[in-house]
């Protein structure tokens, strides 16, 4: 290898010269063999009349090549890639490039089997990675949404039970680390509030009955549309005075006046502040109680019965009385239809002998 040296343009100074030794350790050995190696790829040189000056098989060099379907193509353009058999028969992908310099040609190949299973292997590799990723990804989003919508969630369902009397309670309880849960519990404790004074509202504004004190048919059906609308399941107790026109009859209509009072006032004490006792109209009273248990029903029917067959009114001797017990939603949907259903249990503990209780389920006390 030679190359002339100018000073300036014509100024001829001499030559450097210098020789390659291909079958030894060299500079293209340095280069190609060891720094550019991949797998089973590898780099080889030709010189301009397709004789290799370089292979890392050190066996072919001198080697014209022959029966190389890309040689021609090769040699027609300046660089680029393309798929072809070696002079082995072999199919690989090739790339290459000129050296004007010199007038080489420094061509890469690797076999198609092996790039294309290293490719298979990369992009199952690849597929595997992005999975386990986006697996991780959509488990750290549903814990985070989770951990961010388990508050709302609770409100949500406290929403519902406002009627509870001790609802207030648990939505303090609820932790508002930010800034929207606190605005929905403070708008949930604010609602909580206005419905305790709607109930409060209702119990002393309310039409009552003015000779007992308890609510009359209207106010009766104010808290039934209450207990509906909020879905409070509750049990309706139909109460009624054994004889209550022989009372009138022997002891004048004042004493009976005297009888409904205390049976008033007996109901208040033997009932929960929430269960609402009513009136219904002559010696007919009714208790909607906010329970759905009949065991917890019967008992409050069963005390308020004994409580009354042993109480003393006026040396009137022993005043009794009859319960019909139904349930809503359990009996039926339409609430018209459980008042009636009481009703019929009433009068069938009244045809049974008075002084006990019907119910359309059967205790187990």
């Amino acid at each position: 290898m030679s190359q002339p040296v100018y000073h300036g343009k014509d100024n001829y100074l001499g030559m450097i010269s210098g020789t390659i030794y291909l079958q030894r350790k060299n500079l293209l050995n340095t280069m190609l063999n060891t720094q550019y190696d991949y797998k089973k790829s590898y780099m080889y040189v030709i010189d301009q009349h397709n004789r290799i000056i370089f292979h890392p098989d050190k066996n072919r060099i001198g080697e014209k090549i022959v029966n190389n379907t890309g040689l021609d193509y090769i040699n027609q353009h300046k660089n680029g890639s393309i798929r072809l058999k070696n002079s082995l028969g072999i199919d690989n992908l090739a790339g290459f490039a000129h050296i004007p310099s010199v007038n080489w040609i420094v061509i890469s190949q690797q076999p198609t089997d092996a790039l294309l299973a290293q490719a298979h292997t990369l992009l199952f590799k690849v597929s595997v990675g992005i999975f386990i990723f986006y697996l991780f990804i959509f488990l750290l989003v549903w814990w985070i949404s989770n951990f961010i919508s388990s508050p709302l969630n609770r409100l949500a369902k406290m929403a519902s039970m406002l009627n509870q009397h001790d609802i207030q309670d648990k939505i303090k309880k609820v932790d508002p680390w930010y800034f929207e849960v606190l605005k929905f519990r403070t708008s949930l404790l604010l609602s909580s509030e206005n419905f305790r004074n709607r109930i409060t509202e209702l119990k002393q504004h309310v039409n009552t009955d003015p000779l007992t004190g308890l609510y009359n048919r209207r106010g009766m059906e104010v808290f039934l549309k209450e207990l509906v609308n909020t879905q409070t399941a509750f049990a309706a107790l139909a109460i009624d005075i054994d004889f209550f026109k022989k009372i009138n009859d022997q002891y004048g209509h004042d004493q009976g006046d005297v009888v409904l009072k205390t049976l008033a006032q007996i109901m208040q004490t033997n009932f929960r502040e929430h269960d609402i006792c009513c009136r219904s109209g002559g010696e007919e009273f009714l208790v909607l109680m906010t329970t759905a248990d009949p065991l917890v029903a019967h008992k409050a029917a069963e005390r308020l019965r004994l409580t009354m067959q042993d109480n003393q009114i006026n040396q009137m001797g022993q005043i009794t009385i009859s319960i019909g017990i139904a349930f809503w939603p359990k009996d039926a949907v339409d609430v018209a239809a459980v008042l009636k259903i009481a009703d019929n249990k009433l009068y069938e503990a009244k045809h049974s002998g008075r002084n006990c209780i019907r119910s359309t389920v059967k205790s187990s006390a």
